[in-house]
């Protein structure tokens, strides 16, 4: 199996936990306000304090199996971009992996931030939610909270495949929009509304990209 294969099932991989991310984030997680500016970091804590494990399932699964798989994509990528634009592929290589390397810090801080919550929450429930809270914000900017690595990349992939013609352009369209949608996150109040478009279109985004590299041959 090639390594552009191999990059097609880890796109599929990045789809897979970012669905798995949202269908927890608009049930089990939605009554705290999980994901938004209006989270409840109280209810987090006791909710870490009964069921520790489940939200270190949740970073393990949209952080750290998706930043592996991300690296795997961003270096089957580049060896499709590579033949045509060959510059373009090397910047793009090169932002791709410091976006995997965030997104995996972010799991493992989020991870720390979850243990250390649920250990101080047995004496002290103040302590602990302030804990969390200071390792939340450290978390969401590594990459929860914005998604300006992951936009850059992303748009710069796609322009890079209508450059040199070596992507799809259904898969070129939904790119350009997803990191669009991931700039826009800088923008505080468009945070909520463009990290939601910047997460559905990435899902639509690792599929396309996903079905390309296992079902298309390279660029010659």
């Amino acid at each position: 199996m090639t390594i552009q294969k191999i990059g097609g099932l880890a796109g599929l991989t990045c789809a897979a936990t970012y669905l798995f991310g949202f269908a927890f984030l608009v049930t089990t997680l939605a009554p705290m306000g999980y994901g938004t500016i209006d989270i409840d970091a109280r209810a987090v804590v006791g909710f870490i304090d009964a069921r520790p494990g489940f939200l270190i399932l949740w970073n393990s699964v949209i952080y750290i199996l998706n930043a592996l798989a991300l690296a795997v994509l961003v270096v089957a990528v580049h060896a499709r971009l590579r033949a045509t634009t060959p510059d373009w592929a090397a910047v793009a290589r090169a932002l791709g992996l410091i976006w995997a390397a965030l997104v995996i810090g972010a799991g493992m801080i989020g991870n720390v931030a979850v243990e250390r919550a649920a250990h101080l929450a047995q004496t002290d429930m103040d302590r602990a939610v302030t804990l969390w809270e200071t390792l939340h914000a450290v978390e969401l900017g590594l990459g929860g909270g914005n998604e300006i690595a992951g936009g850059v990349w992303i748009g710069l992939v796609s322009l890079a495949g209508l450059l040199g013609r070596s992507l799809g352009k259904i898969t070129i369209g939904l790119g350009l929009l997803t990191g669009a949608g991931g700039l826009l996150t800088l923008v505080p109040a468009l945070g909520d509304s463009a990290g939601a478009v910047f997460g559905l279109g990435a899902i639509a985004w690792f599929v396309a990209i996903g079905m390309a590299l296992v079902f298309a041959r390279a660029p010659s």
